[in-house]
This record gives structure tokens, sequence and C-alpha cells, in this order.
């Protein structure tokens, strides 16, 4: 665990910025010393360098804490859209230095604007944004979300995964059995009533998502250990079947 002092010194961040990520429920810490002090794990520090990243690419708090509280949510596939824009911009500033460079030489006079165009940049920017909200089921997690405390928010996350941990031990059952299949129904009961409507349909897809080695299935191995992500996904598609 790390200070919130160590953090700051750490990500080159104040500590009044980090307190205000906590305040907005952007990055809350794993725990607090005897002091109250606040401490952040190795987790938390995977998401700062996250939200810094999104940061960098200019993106408002609130957009991030949107994209990063999405259900649907996932770090590889954002980390992949994060380098895909930082490899455009370090184009256009290698465009800019350029053009800098040739009005410099004395006597060089030139009437190329191409080097300040950013469209490229700006279309990649909204499909991004856009993979993250322009389904039905986030428009409909975001109306909920919208009347959320940052508490409740937490509350929520927490829920869902005690639900998570409750099937490691069913793990030794059939998918198939009673048991693993009412747990399945608690956890697309819970999925509709905190984040969207759950349809058969979509607690298919992610219970694929869960199995697919990203941020959902490190998430579900550090709550209930690994393989219990491949377990949920053979009982969602018993389930949905």
């Amino acid at each position: 665990m790390m200070t919130v002092q160590k953090v700051s010194q750490l990500a080159g961040v104040s500590i009044r910025t980090l307190q205000y990520y906590d305040t907005i429920g952007l990055l809350h810490p794993a725990g607090y010393s005897e002091a109250g002090y606040r401490l952040y794990d190795d987790t938390d520090l995977k998401r700062l360098q996250q939200i810094l990243l999104f940061r960098e690419l200019e993106f408002p708090l609130k957009e991030i804490r949107r994209i990063m509280e999405n259900p649907s949510y996932d770090q590889e596939k954002a980390l992949a859209q994060q380098i895909e824009l930082l490899t455009l911009r370090k184009q256009h500033l290698d465009d800019l230095l350029d053009l800098a460079r040739k009005l410099q030489k004395k006597g060089e006079n030139t009437m190329d604007f191409t080097a300040f165009d950013t469209s490229k940049i700006d279309e990649y920017t909204e499909k991004a944004k856009a993979s993250w909200g322009d389904t039905a089921e986030f428009k409909e997690y975001e109306k909920k979300h919208g009347k959320r405390s940052s508490a409740d928010t937490k509350k929520a996350a927490e829920g869902l995964m005690a639900i998570i941990a409750d099937f490691a031990p069913l793990r030794e059952k059939d998918p198939s059995d009673a048991a693993v299949q009412a747990q399945v129904k608690k956890l697309q009961d819970f999925i509709s009533e905190n984040y969207y409507s759950c349809t058969k349909e979509t607690l298919s897809g992610l219970g694929r998502m869960y199995a697919a080695g990203g941020d959902f299935t490190k998430n579900i191995d550090a709550a209930a250990g690994p393989g219990t992500e491949s377990f949920i996904n053979e009982a969602i598609q018993v389930y949905t079947k």
C-alpha cells in the first residue's frame, strides 16, 4: 500500500488532485491508514495510469468516469485506443515541427497549412468515445448512474463483485446445476437492477467477455480465483440457451 503523498510524487500529480478524484468517484483509495490518510494499492495505480492517459488525450474527467464505469469497460481495448490516439498526436506534432523548421530557415516561404489539420485525431477521438456509449444498454446505464452518488456507485460495483465471488464455491458443480443456474439468474437480475436491462443475449455476450482474457478476466480472477471466469461463462451459456 502506498500513501497519497508517495502516489503524488510517483505519478507527478498533486495530492489535491488525488483527493478530488476520490471526491468525484473517479479513483477511490483501497483503504485508509490509522491516521485517516488515503492508501493506494497496485490496482489503484493501474487505474490512475488509465486516467492520466485519458487526461493526456484531453478527455474531460466526467467523460473518463463514464467510460471507466461502463460495465463493458475493457482496459486492454481502452489502451489500444489510447495508443492509436497518441500515435496520431505524435504524427501531428512531427508535422508541426517540420513546418516550424521550414519557417525558421532564412528565406523559406511556405503557405502550407496542412500541418494544422487535426481532423484525423478528432474523428478517431469521437469514435473512441462512441464505442463506450452508443449502445442502448450504456444509455440506460448512464441514466441510472446520473442519479447516484459516488458512494452508491462504489456500493453497486462491490455488490457485483460479491455475486461474482459467490461462483467460486460452486465450481465443483456442473454449470447446469440448479444452484449454479440460480446464481447466474442472480447475476442477471443484479445487472438489470443496477446497470441496464440484461437480456439473455446481453448476458451471453458478457459471459464471453468475462472469459476473453482482458480486464474482466483479471478482475474476476482477483475476486474469485483463476478459472472462475471460464466457469461463469459456461454457466451463462447454459442459462441463455
